[in-house]
């Protein structure tokens, strides 16, 4: 009887649930947009149980599709949106707030507040990361805040806090568990000692009884509820969406490269066992723990990478679908001087301006729709060359080569202009969602469905490699305009 392995990926606009085979071919795969709510200008939300409801349901819909009986699921992988942020009543299960998304930025002026109490270094220090409302931590002390009573409930353990990660386990397992790597994201988690940080919680003003406990990413969890699926699955891997993407890639080298094109772009390279701290404002982070000890990355996060595109469709309606992007912008030599900055949830790495809006700029009367998609399409890249050049300055080297994955890495002008704007190779994985199969992956080593990083090496392979096609002088030319673009859009505040 053939066994496979079902990868949960919650995402921030979709859920899906893909059913990988020893090959990390997918077999069988489901997928569900839900709502996006945004209470204010700069707000985000979504709601925690149409999150639950829309995972469970792919889930089921990706299982009946291939037909699969009780133990022909060997290990369920979850990987989900990160830092997003979810409080819940320990003893029914029911949250107590909209879950607070990793772009919503109501939390900047606490940031504030602890940058001018000197909080900032040991922040970093401690966590890797910036002081900023992308963050789990100042998402938990304004619900904590905000609403009567839940502080006391807290402190006396009556309330769970969790990323989706957690949410989704205790809904399908009822135990309080998340990874390391999810934790580190959270702001509270000390990466050089791998445990919630004392100083952190009081920093924040989180109570350590609401915490999760900390797993690393491949290992037992727990099994699933009989009732979900018919029988019980055991849960084997855990692990932030980023991170469970540069597994999926194979980079498992010092210094091995991916970005993923998703709502948001998100580079990371491999630094191995050592954590490096960066003098250019990009992230440290834990890229992941398969039972043998902590390893670290470098990550430069992009707020709106794939959302540009999807503002195009759903705001300004001159798509039917994404995929017109791609023609619209061949339909044009050049954006016709249109440089476009998509801030809509501020700037990220290494910017981290949360104040700064989109702005569009070089509009002439002869600007078309074409233009304009163009120049969506090609800030995505802009903002990914702002990231790589930020990593080579703290790893003192350049990298040779970048590995992409994510929806948006379907597209062909994206890739091709994103090689020549970078002077590398740009190579597409055949598997676009390598984030899922990261969390398979993580899931299968735990239960020696796949023996060792060899066999998942063994595994990857390419779709389509792009070549720089521009001179070094064109390139130089094209990012000057754009770094004068960023700073207009920054003084426009």
């Amino acid at each position: 009887m053939k066994t496979f392995i079902l990868a949960l990926d919650q995402g921030t606009t979709s859920s899906r649930a893909i059913i990988f085979d020893r090959h990390g071919k997918a077999i069988s795969s489901a997928h569900k947009e839900f709502r996006q709510i945004f209470p204010r200008p700069g707000w985000v939300e979504h709601d925690p149980v149409e999150i639950w409801e829309s995972q469970k349901e792919v889930a089921l819909r990706a299982v009946r599709k291939a037909g699969l009986k009780s133990g022909q699921i060997e290990s369920i992988g979850i990987t989900n949106q990160r830092e997003t942020t979810i409080l819940w009543d320990r003893k029914t299960g029911n949250p107590v707030h909209n879950a607070i998304v990793w772009q919503c930025r109501r939390t900047a002026d606490i940031c504030k507040a602890l940058y001018a109490d000197g909080k900032g270094e040991v922040i970093r220090d401690k966590t890797g990361l910036i002081l900023d409302a992308y963050f789990s931590a100042t998402k938990i002390k304004w619900i904590l805040d905000r609403m009567p009573g839940l502080r006391a409930r807290a402190e006396r353990g009556e309330i769970c806090f969790g990323t989706v990660d957690s949410w989704l386990l205790f809904n399908l397992t009822g135990k309080h568990f998340t990874d390391v790597t999810n934790a580190s994201r959270t702001m509270l988690f000390n990466i050089l000692t791998g445990k919630w940080d004392n100083e952190l919680l009081n920093i924040f003003g989180v109570p350590e009884k609401i915490l999760p406990e900390v797993k690393p990413s491949s290992g037992f969890f727990a099994n699933t509820r009989k009732e979900i699926f018919g029988f019980e699955i055991p849960v084997g891997g855990v692990a932030g969406d980023q991170q469970a993407s540069l597994f999926g890639q194979a980079c498992f080298s010092s210094f091995s490269a991916k970005n993923t094109y998703g709502t948001g772009c998100f580079m990371l390279v491999n630094t191995g066992r050592k954590p490096v701290f960066s003098e250019n404002r990009v992230l440290t982070t834990i890229a992941w723990d398969i039972g043998d000890g902590m390893e670290y990355a470098l990550e430069g996060s992009v707020f709106t990478g794939g959302a540009v595109i999807k503002w195009l469709r759903d705001s300004l309606k001159i798509l039917k679908v994404a995929a017109d992007s791609e023609k619209m912008a061949k339909q044009v030599s050049d954006t016709g001087g249109v440089y476009f900055v998509p801030a809509f949830s501020g700037l990220g790495a290494p910017y981290w301006a949360p104040e700064v809006r989109g702005s569009i700029f070089g509009i002439t009367g002869g600007t078309t729709p074409e233009h304009i998609a163009r120049a969506a399409l090609e800030s995505i890249a802009f903002q990914s060359r702002d990231l790589i050049g930020c990593i080579q300055g703290d790893i003192g080297r350049k990298i040779k080569s970048l590995k992409v994955d994510g929806g948006a890495s379907v597209n062909n002008f994206l890739m091709q202009y994103q090689a020549d704007i970078l002077g590398i190779p740009v190579v597409r994985s055949a598997v676009p969602e390598t984030t899922a199969l990261g969390a398979a992956y993580f899931a299968g080593l735990s239960c020696g469905y796949w023996e060792s990083k060899k066999d998942i090496e063994k595994n990857w392979r390419s779709d389509s490699i792009f070549k720089p096609s521009i001179s070094s002088y064109e390139r130089e030319s094209r990012m000057t305009m754009w770094k004068k673009a960023v700073k207009t859009a920054s003084e426009f505040v």
